[in-house]
């Protein structure tokens, strides 16, 4: 058994709202961890997931630190670096797919409006965690990472951010205000730059 921490707490960008990412590296189904608290992975899978360049490995052997070890040794640090990451193009495609169906949502109906507001915060984060590790010049897995990819940062004034952000922390965590009409008025009228973001980044993934 290994245990690591990884994700906000390890970069220093612990805020209200943040919560404390949990690996539970495991041999298999291991009732001590609660699945809410951890992510538990089996030893087996972790190796997959080295071998494919996954963006999760590249995360965790980037920011993950160790807690624990049963064996007194660092799993994840002897796995060394993962496989290069091979399915950018079609990950940025599901990003950019997921987004447009939620933004889509959104403009036509309000009473999912915090889950499509989440759900556009992901797809624009792991869009930019994709391309950042596409380039492989330094990979960003913040949840800031659209504005952390150099001139391909996306230009989206503060109170579109903070209404996305506070809409995923609602969705995932269960607390917070809802996003009021003018809230999502806001975010609907800002749609045209992050629209001409999502468009501009698909276009660089293809000649890649």
């Amino acid at each position: 058994m290994h245990i690591y921490v990884y994700g906000s707490v390890c970069r220093g960008e612990v805020e209200p709202g943040s919560d404390i990412d949990l690996l539970a590296a495991v041999d298999g189904p291991d009732s001590r961890f609660d699945p809410v608290v951890y992510s538990v992975y089996p030893y087996a899978r972790l190796r997959e997931l080295w071998t494919e360049g996954n963006p999760f490995a590249w995360h965790l052997f980037i920011e993950s630190r160790l807690i624990f070890a049963e064996d007194g040794v660092d799993f994840v640090r002897e796995l060394g670096e993962p496989g290069p990451y091979m399915s950018w193009r079609a990950d940025s495609e599901k990003f950019n797919q997921l987004y447009v169906a939620a933004s889509g949502v959104l403009a036509a109906r309000r009473d999912t409006a915090v889950f499509e507001l989440a759900t556009m915060f992901l797809a624009i984060r792991n869009m930019a965690i994709c391309y950042s590790l596409m380039n492989r010049a330094s990979p960003v897995f913040s949840r800031r990472a659209c504005d952390r990819i150099g001139p391909d940062s996306i230009a989206l004034d503060a109170r579109s951010r903070k209404i996305l952000d506070d809409a995923r922390i609602l969705s995932t965590r269960g607390f917070g205000a809802r996003p009021s009409e003018d809230d999502v008025a806001h975010v609907l009228s800002n749609l045209p730059e992050i629209n001409r973001w999502m468009g501009a980044l698909m276009a660089k993934v293809s000649v890649q």
